[in-house]
């Protein structure tokens, strides 16, 4: 018996799946059809800009508003009809709260209104897996540094959905150190696009501090202290440093994030023998890091994997692909499910 006590249809050997994702300050959703990308559409929210970072009360709002009409988009992308949907996926979590809630809620609705299943996915596990939404795809088992703003990890991916955390941050990741030095230094939220742009006009001249940590996991706080040290000690002999400098303090710190971030797949690659390496996130993005990945690619022997931005930053095409897998293996939840911040 299915939730509303009839008896439960047959599953769709080709699903068709509406999938949602509302984790932070993008309200997204994509249309996913037998782990092919129809749509994917995102709305994103200017309003964080002059607050210098996502202000939660005003992204759970402007969810509220994108949510319906960036559904209606996807669906029409997609060239398919609500009726056609075989099943919802949404983000429960990490996130925040009353963003998750939004989205969460509106699958939940959508699911009921037409007797539908439902499939939670872990938002760090679809970054992982975004890289099956199109060729070329990575083998089984391959390892992926996953880098976005709210989190920095290192992933052996055995399969779809059995995945082992080797490696993570103790305090800051490193998408929210590019984002807080960017602040520092004057420039608009989010940083991390600015400062890659700034790097590529200046040069690393300044010696930024990488963290001494033996293992795998990943510090920035040290980084962040480091930069402002530097700042209010050059700003305080020369009060025109920034502004003469910035170009250089870009590529300085973008720098010192992408050697830690490198030097540590290295080690991970040393301790697991895999060579296949995924990268997956918003900072995946960063053209200094895909050189510098590169790069070692071709001195070690290893295969880069790197998605289109498109599926770097938070999306719902990486919800999609990620419940198909689910899907296949009837994972499903129920009504009751809420939104967790930590998941």
């Amino acid at each position: 018996m299915n939730r509303l006590g009839n008896t439960e249809p047959a599953l769709s050997q080709a699903p068709t799946i509406l999938a949602i994702e509302s984790s932070c300050d993008d309200t997204s959703a994509s249309i996913v059809q037998n782990g092919r990308v129809l749509s994917n559409v995102t709305a994103g929210q200017k309003v964080h800009a002059e607050y210098g970072g996502v202000v939660p009360e005003h992204a759970s709002r402007a969810h509220q508003r994108n949510i319906v009409p960036t559904v209606a988009v996807a669906l029409k992308r997609a060239e398919i009809t609500a009726e056609e949907i075989d099943a919802v996926a949404f983000t429960r979590g990490p996130g925040l709260i009353g963003s998750l809630m939004v989205g969460v809620s509106f699958a939940k609705a959508f699911a009921l209104a037409r007797d539908l299943p439902l499939i939670e996915v872990d938002h760090m596990q679809a970054h992982v897996l975004a890289h099956f939404a199109e060729d070329p795809k990575p083998v089984f088992p391959f390892l992926c540094l996953v880098v976005s703003g709210g989190h920095t990890q290192l992933v052996v991916v055995k399969s779809a959905l059995e995945h082992e955390i080797i490696g993570k941050t103790i305090d800051d990741a490193a998408g929210e150190a590019f984002d807080k030095t960017g602040k520092m230094l004057g420039l608009e939220y989010p940083a991390g696009p600015r400062i890659d742009r700034l790097a590529k006009e200046g040069k690393p001249e300044l010696r930024f501090a990488r963290p001494k940590m033996d293992g795998l996991d990943f510090s920035f706080s040290g980084l962040k202290t480091s930069v402002l040290y530097t700042l209010r000690k050059e700003i305080a002999r020369e009060e025109n440093y920034l502004q003469e400098n910035l170009a250089d303090i870009c590529a300085s710190v973008q720098t010192a994030i992408v050697d830690t971030l490198v030097h540590k797949v290295k080690l991970a690659v040393a301790q697991t023998g895999i060579k296949q390496i995924a990268v997956a996130g918003g900072v995946a993005a960063n053209s200094g890091l895909r050189a510098a990945l590169n790069r070692e690619a071709g001195k070690n022997d290893w295969t880069v994997y790197v998605p289109r931005i498109e599926y770097c930053t938070d999306n719902a095409a990486m919800i999609g692909v990620t419940a198909t897998f689910k899907y296949r293996e009837g994972l499903f939840v129920g009504q009751e499910v809420a939104p967790a911040a930590r998941f």
